[in-house]
């Protein structure tokens, strides 16, 4: 028998390996393709993903008040598929969105990451003309 034969990996440390490259690949993607299309924010929360497009269908479940420091923001909660996520929609540069809890919106906007469930911001144009603009459809009409 040969005293420096390789340890063999055990099944377990195999699917571990696997299962790290398998995150770090999806974190790589979300991270590096801000052009990305995605509507599965858990996913997205799970690779810890920035700077993504996102478009997607959710339930309003919680109002918050306006955040006035510097550019003044509407804020209220989502959920979608389960997933909750913050809503910080720029007031001066687009209207108020009449939400409250209960109604459905489709979001179009940039998903970031917080341990929180993450954050969709620019859910409006872009005065610079920098990024495509996203906006909140609620009832048929789109607030951007």
């Amino acid at each position: 028998m040969l005293e420096n034969s390789p340890k063999k990996f055990s099944l377990k440390r195999l699917f571990q390996g696997a299962l790290f490259l398998l995150v770090a690949t999806i974190a790589a993607y979300f991270q590096h393709n801000g052009a990305a299309n995605s509507d599965d924010l858990s996913a997205l929360y799970a690779a810890q993903a920035n700077d993504v497009l996102v478009k997607f269908e959710a339930d309003v479940v919680r109002i918050l008040a306006d955040d006035n420091q510097g550019s003044r923001h509407q804020k209220f909660i989502v959920e979608n598929r389960g997933h909750t996520v913050l809503i910080a929609h720029n007031i001066d540069l687009a209207p108020r969105v009449p939400v409250k809890v209960d109604d459905v919106v489709i979001i179009k906007g940039e998903y970031e990451w917080n341990d929180r469930g993450g954050v969709v911001h620019w859910t409006h144009h872009d005065p610079q003309k920098r990024r495509a603009g996203g906006w909140i459809e609620l009832n048929g009409k789109k607030y951007k």
